[in-house]
């Protein structure tokens, strides 16, 4: 289950399958009435227009959409008699776009597109407020991935760095507690080639900051830190002394910021004077 969105105080709970996103339109339903959620939906079912607009979006999203059944529908869309529940829909065309589920979380799923459709049945107000918080938390998820990517490029290039000090820094000789010692002094290379200080340092000048000074880096500084591990591991594998590659780490740490910084600031708002 994903995060709710929370549209004028109504929370409403989505949902991924098969890689389409889609968003309780029960939920939605409870904006206009929370007791006859089932009703208001097979209403808007009934409807001549939600009937071409299911059958249309299914032709153009859905190879296996059973097109004569949706024939048959359209045609008895919009008399008195006609009537149309969720799962009639989906087993007799094959529609994708709905989805039933039951349990905690059930109810009926509508793809977002249909799902926005819905909303703005309901109420135009609601539906342009719920494609601002959907796209909010697309924008909340796409932060989060990007964060994830970089976090996992830097274990990556985390065991490419300390594979390179076991390789050709570690002596068979050294105790388990040497060798710790010897990956602190690396990483705390890399900490003052980047932040100017270690780890230790930082910790004492932030008492009151949780984790380490990895885990208060910005997006640029971890974008560094991970080439600086891999440019730190070339220059271990090349015998190079810690102090040289320490000033060739400063350099390049001051020259990559440079350019993440610089780079980015076209993409920033102006800010007003």
């Amino acid at each position: 289950m994903k995060a709710k969105l929370q549209v004028l105080e109504q929370d409403i709970a989505t949902y991924t399958k098969d890689g389409m996103e889609y968003i309780c339109i029960t939920d939605i339903a409870r904006y206009k009435d929370s007791d006859r959620t089932g009703v208001i939906i097979g209403n808007w079912l009934r409807n001549r227009n939600t009937i071409e607009f299911l059958g249309i979006w299914e032709q153009l999203n859905n190879p296996d959409f059973k097109v004569i059944e949706f024939d048959d529908f359209r045609k008895q869309a919009g008399l008195n008699s006609f009537t149309l529940t969720t799962k009639q829909w989906i087993e007799q065309t094959g529609a994708i776009g709905l989805i039933s589920r039951a349990g905690r979380y059930g109810g009926t799923y509508a793809q977002r597109d249909i799902a926005f459709e819905f909303a703005s049945w309901i109420s135009v107000e609601f539906k342009l407020y719920l494609i601002k918080e959907f796209q909010r938390l697309k924008e909340q998820e796409f932060q989060q991935l990007g964060w994830d990517i970089r976090r996992n490029l830097a274990k990556v290039n985390y065991l490419i760095h300390t594979d390179a000090i076991k390789e050709n820094l570690i002596p068979e000789t050294l105790t388990s507690q040497q060798i710790s010692l010897v990956y602190a002094s690396e990483a705390d290379l890399l900490n003052m080639a980047l932040f100017g200080v270690t780890a230790r340092q930082w910790l004492d000048a932030n008492p009151d900051l949780k984790g380490n000074i990895r885990d208060h880096a910005n997006i640029h500084q971890l974008v560094c830190l991970a080439n600086l591990e891999s440019m730190n591991a070339h220059f271990i594998a090349e015998g190079l002394p810690q102090a040289e590659r320490l000033q060739r780490l400063n350099r390049l740490a001051i020259h990559q910021m440079r350019v993440l910084i610089e780079s980015a600031a076209p993409l920033l708002p102006a800010q007003s004077n």
